[in-house]
């Protein structure tokens, strides 16, 4: 017997129905076809079985479309319920072509409407009764004793009389939904260039005219999945009865068509068939059990396979309610099919909207010109602060250049050096600019600081890094410019010019003598640059991508070349090269007054800058003592560090802090998400092992934890009461990310990518926090009131004043949606704990959390069929998803990005959306070109940000 789930609970279908749900529809009066809508209300009742209540035509209200919105738990509520004398809500064009078009579009959506209503009467009447007369009959015959098996015969005929009713729907319908064994996103889809395909995979394979079995996954495109293609191929062979091993091209042919047949009989008698090994027809639990734990292995779910008993005895418990210990074929279609037959109410709602959208792009065909400019003004829009601060950048280059180039070319010297002394002198100017700028983007203080001042709107401080590395090529250029023209042009020029112009022009510069090369190369000058020409190469190679991750793999001992480590070291001689070039500076050719030798007027403020931001860390990190509190090692070797709260620690959701392990090393530090809220007594960070140092903080950690102990999950942990003395850790924070400005925006969009979602857990915890304290707040104010109206003809007016609550800013924020996507099963323990209590105490829906897991293949695939079967079961009984072990549902393959701003964008009409995105760099491409276009189309705003730091 199943336990009864509270109201607020139970599911029907992919809908949560609260108390009593009215759906209502009208027309107006005006329509051209002159149909009209229903009013359809149901009744939940206590036995989790749905009423229909009546079903009576809409004459007094008409809603428009366009202003639907849907609510949490599926109930909906029109925005514009105007009264019957409203015209049509589609305005009239003086244009006959879109007054046709118009025409036309309100015919089809009053047709759709109707048909929907039709359609849902039906369904919840054989719905209700079904199952309404299905538990009576189960009921009755518990109570008679002789008669419970012919009581249980009669409940599942009258079970399998209303199926085979239902088979008379539209084919096409149950096609849509129906089985297929080739992945959408596979080549090898129907036709017959796939079949081609196969055939051409098959003189591949094929020895002596002859496919083996085991060679069959490869051959039909599902390498990936080879174990549940070699249990089709056993299914198709017993269909005709074939025992060898071995198929000709004939019979690939005939297999290859079967599983291709767009018809959903044939494909569910597939699917029969696999899971009926001993051909009687009837599915036992054992047999139920095996096609879950092969469904379990091509998707990667080890823990599915764990559980495979228990979500067999729940299949059975649904489809065999008479306990007979089978089902049929009948049985199983009926679930493959529920899905469909629970109509979705948005999807008729919403349909003219969305036809209209659709009809109207096709009348506006973008020429190719138009397409051109749209890109280039999208281009425009989404990098006019980089534009403009590289614009200036670029412009001071070249007034600096500018400046000594003609400046120096009034000199005597250019007489003889030429045109290279003045590319080498213009080019040492900008050098000494982008060596004082370089080192701007490095101060993570002061550039958390300009994020909240007015500069921020204007400026790309997100883009710090970006920038840092710009500069650095402008800095070899600079380099190869300043250096190259110095040593094989202006050098030589001077070497080998004569007597007579040396005297003439040089004789002031370097002396009575003429010096040599070498002397040239010898001198303080030469020795300098020489020397910061080697150390920035060596800076400059081991900070490359191919160095820095270790993509180049060197032999022992020259593996140390190449990783973080060798990165962080070799950045450090930029202090050997500072000094050098104050030195360099000093001693420069052609210039003898000390206010003409600049460099030291470039590099002064930045240095200063730089060196007070470098011992900020250093007393900040030794300021801000943590104690740590808690570790855990997750799945997927993600460790979790939970440390006490510095007193003075003042951060906002979204920013990130470094961190440094004297055990692991003494001076590198790494930034890390903050993964706590703010209103928490403690901080918390969540690390991936990617690199050399996080692989071994990691071995500390868990040489540091216990081991699992019976009764407990099997993740290594440790406290403060374990006996072994927990690693020291240093942090340095908090510094500024673009998620911290989320509140300033209506609705929160989130996209995280792995370890990617690490950013936005803060921000679902601090959205959390908010809404139960403001919920607090509400039950505060409404004591208060009460007590106030109890005591009303008191003159203590400053007593009341006194307990009267502050009230804070209310937060703009009202909604948020959290997408993440990830392609391993056990990333969901991360943030268990964070989902399960969004989801129970987010009472308003607030924050509405979607888990995608891409490595299970798209829904209607036969290989996460039944997996989707389970885990609608699942949930609808115990109210815990079977892949995340959450109360939030999880979605398979990846979303589509499209769909889901179409969603806000018909849900928040003209509000301001903000998108933060942590990820892969084409992901991120996509979204911002969504967004883009989007916000051509309507007046919900959608502005996209990059986490990156």
């Amino acid at each position: 017997m199943r336990a009864s789930l509270p109201k607020h609970e139970r599911r029907w279908a992919s809908d949560t129905l609260p108390g009593n749900a009215t759906m209502s529809t009208g027309t107006s009066p005006g329509t051209e076809s002159g149909e009209e809508f229903v009013e359809v209300t149901l009744d939940l009742q206590g036995d989790d079985t749905i009423v229909l209540r009546s079903v009576e035509p809409a004459t007094s209200t008409v809603i428009n479309i366009d202003d639907v919105s849907f609510t949490t738990g599926g109930s909906v509520s029109a925005g514009a319920v105007t009264p019957v004398s409203r015209s049509p809500t589609i305005r009239r064009s003086s244009s006959n072509k879109l007054l046709q078009f118009s025409q036309e579009l309100k015919a089809e959506a009053v047709a759709k409407a109707r048909q929907f209503s039709h359609e849902l009467k039906a369904e919840l009447s054989r719905f209700s009764w079904s199952h309404g007369q299905a538990t009576r009959i189960l009921s009755a015959s518990g109570n008679n004793g002789g008669g419970g098996f012919e009581s249980a015969l009669a409940a599942r005929a009258l079970r399998k009389q209303r199926a085979q009713l239902d088979r008379t729907r539209s084919g096409a319908h149950k096609a849509l939904r129906g089985l297929r064994f080739i992945s959408k996103n596979s080549k090898k889809t129907n036709g017959v260039d796939a079949w081609s395909e196969v055939q051409s995979n098959f003189e591949k394979l094929a020895e002596d005219g002859y496919l083996n079995r085991a060679d069959f996954a490869q051959c039909i495109g599902m390498k990936d999945s080879e174990e549940f293609a070699l249990e089709l191929f056993d299914a198709l062979g017993r269909r005709r009865r074939l025992k060898a091993d071995k198929i000709c091209g004939d019979e690939l042919y005939e297999f290859w068509s079967q599983i291709t047949d767009q018809s959903f009989d044939s494909r569910l008698q597939i699917f029969f068939d696999m899971v009926d090994k001993n051909e009687d027809g009837r599915i036992t639990e054992e047999e139920v059990k095996e096609i879950i734990m092969l469904s379990a292995s091509a998707n990667k779910l080890s823990r599915l396979k764990e559980q495979a008993e228990e979500y067999a005895a729940l299949i059975m418990e649904e489809l065999d309610p008479e306990r007979f210990g089978y089902i049929e074929l009948w049985q199983l279609e009926t679930l493959l099919l529920q899905k469909d037959t629970y109509l979705n109410y948005s999807q008729a709602l919403s349909y003219t909207s969305q036809a209209l959208s659709q009809n109207l792009q096709g009348l506006r065909k973008r020429s190719p010109i138009r397409r051109v400019s749209k890109h280039c003004v999208y281009f425009f829009q989404e990098n006019w602060r980089r534009i403009w601060v590289l614009t200036l950048w670029v412009m001071i280059m070249l007034a600096l250049f500018a400046w000594k180039f003609f400046q120096y070319k009034q000199k005597n010297a250019f007489h003889v050096m030429g045109y290279c002394l003045l590319t080498a002198k213009g080019a040492a100017e900008t050098l000494k600019f982008n060596m004082a700028l370089i080192l701007l983007p490095v101060c993570r203080n002061t550039i958390t600081w300009l994020r909240s001042t007015r500069l921020g709107p204007f400026v790309p401080f997100d883009d710090n890094i970006n920038f840092h590395k710009t500069i650095a090529a402008a800095i070899v250029i600079g380099v190869i410019l300043h250096a190259g023209n110095h040593l094989v042009c202006d050098f030589p020029r001077l070497i080998n010019s004569s007597d007579e112009q040396y005297r003439a022009y040089l004789r002031h510069d370097f002396g009575e003598n003429k010096p040599s090369y070498a002397k040239l190369a010898r001198g303080v000058e030469g020795v300098t640059g020489i020397l910061m020409m080697i150390s920035m190469a060596i800076a400059f190679t081991l900070a490359t991508r191919w160095f820095r991750r270790s993509l180049i793999k060197f032999p022992k001992p020259f593996d140390r070349l190449t990783g973080y480590n060798a990165f962080w070291y070799s950045h450090h001689l930029f202090i050997i090269v500072y000094i050098l070039l104050i030195i360099h500076g000093v001693f420069l050719y052609l210039v003898h007054r000390w206010y003409k030798k600049t460099t030291w007027m470039y590099l002064f403020v930045p240095v200063l800058l730089y060196a007070g931001e470098r011992g900020l860390r250093f007393f900040r990190s030794g300021f801000y003592t943590v104690r740590l509190l808690k570790v855990a090692i997750y799945p997927g070797n993600v460790l979790t560090l939970q440390m006490s709260k510095p007193p003075q620690f003042r951060y906002k959701s979204g920013q990130y802090m470094f961190v440094q392990c004297p055990a692991v090393s003494l001076f590198e530090w790494h930034p890390f998400s903050i993964t706590s809220a703010p209103g928490d007594d403690y901080l918390s960070v969540h690390i991936r092992q990617l690199g050399d140092w996080t692989q071994e903080l990691r071995r500390v950690f868990s040489e540091a934890c216990e081991r699992p102990v019976a009764g407990k999950s099997g993740l290594l942990r440790a406290d403060e009461t374990t006996t072994k003395s927990l690693p020291k850790l240093l942090i340095d924070a908090p510094y500024g990310a673009p998620a911290q400005d989320y509140h300033k925006y209506d609705v929160l969009l989130l996209v995280g990518l792995g370890i990617g979602a690490t950013p936005f857990i803060s921000i679902l915890k601090d959205l959390l926090n908010n809404i139960v304290r403001m919920e607090e707040q509400a039950d505060s104010v409404l004591d208060i009131s009460r007590t106030s109206d109890m005591s009303i003809g008191s003159n203590d007016t400053s007593t009341s004043n006194k307990v009267s609550p502050k009230r804070k800013k209310a937060v703009r924020t009202t909604n948020a949606y959290f997408y993440w996507v990830t392609r391993e099963q056990s990333s969901f323990d991360w943030f268990k704990g964070v989902m399960n209590e969004v989801a129970e105490l987010d009472q308003r829906g607030v924050i509405e959390m979607h888990n995608y897991l891409t490595s299970v293949y798209e829904e209607g695939d036969a290989r996460s069929t039944l997996i989707t079967m389970v885990q609608a079961l699942n949930h609808a009984k115990n109210g815990v998803d079977i892949v995340s072990g959450t109360r939030v549902r999880t979605h398979f393959a990846r979303p589509n990005w499209k769909k889901v701003l179409s969603k806000l964008c018909s849900k928040h009409y003209n509000a301001r959306i903000g998108v933060f995105y942590c990820g892969a760099p084409v992901l991120a491409k996509e979204l911002g070109k969504l967004c883009y276009d989007f916000n051509q189309k309507g007046s919900t705003k959608f502005e996209f940000h990059k986490e990156h730091f």
